[in-house]
């Protein structure tokens, strides 16, 4: 099929968004993508915002003018459905004007593994497979808060619409054959709730499994460590990276610097980590680890070993067999990541709540090591 050439209304001004929305029925379902930067800050810069709604579309300019809560009637209120194709870096980037997403999402990328076509399927995928449409990718690396816009990005940014209408019909369709819309619904709920939780994570050591064999205490100001790299580049708006790499939050945590010329020798190269915030990392980390901190740092899990190993072994064939009868990818009813933390730690994961609990939780328990 040939590439079609979408007519798309330049929205720069907020009366022009509000009467375009003013169209659209409160039931309808609404097309919707975002274009965002984000080289050197910690939050995505919205860039153009496209919406997509019986066959009319919108290139919105944020840069123009303050969206504001305009869209929150229609999508984070309403009965609209939005559509979207893996939403969750959008969510993020939509969440000053959705604080809680869309009201009801319907993830394409999701729904797209439950039907069987492949988990993480790219949008052009997908409009090929469905629309018969082979996209041009080129924009992908544009920049996209240059104005004005080229004709080929408003082409591509309008594109990013135009046939989430036709692949939600037919996605909705397949769920419901399968049985599958709740469980579709349930996975895009989670993603809603993982992108409007902007405070970061309490527990970020978790994630430095080389760290799993470190005393607590070590682990702790590992803790302390990461949580002021987190709240330090928020309130900067830098990405972490540029004020702490893991690399050296690993090594200050073992061992942390004598003075604080010693501080600027081992973080040379670290673009944001300039005077001021220098000296409250020194400062931070001074602080002897007591038992209340220890208490309050979760325990990094480590590599299964030995019986764990072997358990493992055992759920991830028991997962493979049970995604085959399913008819679902394996890493969409339980990755490998998940498996490995449930086998070291016993604390069944907030991963596995919802639909796979019904499925999982009367089989993986009783394969845990004794």
């Amino acid at each position: 099929m040939s590439l079609p050439e979408p007519a798309a209304d330049w929205i720069d001004h907020r009366d022009a968004l509000l009467a375009w929305l003013d169209d659209v029925p409160a039931n309808a379902a609404v097309g919707l993508d975002t274009e965002f930067m984000r080289r050197n800050t910690f939050y995505p810069q919205l860039a153009l915002l496209q919406l997509g709604w019986n066959g009319r579309y919108a290139l919105i300019d944020p840069l123009a003018f303050d969206i504001g809560d305009a869209l929150q009637p229609l999508l984070g209120a309403g009965p609209a459905i939005t559509i979207m194709h893996s939403a969750s870096e959008d969510l993020e980037t939509l969440a000053p004007l959705l604080p809680n997403g869309p009201h009801i999402l319907f993830d394409t990328q999701i729904a797209a593994a439950f039907v069987g076509m492949g988990l993480g399927i790219s949008y052009r995928a997908l409009v090929a497979e469905l629309a018969g449409v082979d996209l041009d990718k080129g924009e992908t690396r544009s920049d996209w808060l240059q104005r004005p816009l080229t004709a080929s990005q408003c082409s591509y940014a309008a594109l990013d619409v135009v046939f989430l209408k036709g692949i939600h019909e037919q996605l909705a369709e397949r769920l419901q054959q399968r049985d599958r819309s709740a469980w579709h619904a349930q996975d895009c709920a989670r993603l809603k709730s993982r992108a409007s939780h902007r405070d970061g994570d309490p527990q970020p050591q978790r994630a430095m499994r080389g760290a799993a064999e470190w005393p607590e205490a070590q682990q702790a100001l590992l803790r302390r460590l990461l949580l002021w790299r987190d709240s330090s580049a928020r309130r900067l708006d830098v990405p972490r990276p540029w004020l702490l790499d893991d690399n050296l939050a690993l090594s200050l945590a073992q061992q942390p610097p004598r003075s604080l010329a010693d501080l600027e020798q081992r973080s040379r190269g670290q673009r944001a980590l300039r005077s001021a915030p220098r000296i409250e990392l020194f400062e931070l980390l001074a602080p002897a680890v007591g038992t209340e901190e220890i208490a309050a740092t979760a325990r990094i899990p480590g590599h299964p070993q030995g019986e764990a190993k072997k358990a493992l072994g055992e759920m991830k064939q028991l997962i493979d067999t049970l995604a085959i009868e399913l008819d679902l990818p394996p890493g969409l009813l339980c990755p490998r990541k998940v498996l490995e933390e449930y086998v070291v730690t016993a604390e069944w994961p907030d991963f596995l709540e919802g639909w796979r609990r019904d499925v999982l939780h009367d089989r993986l328990p009783a394969l845990l090591p004794g």
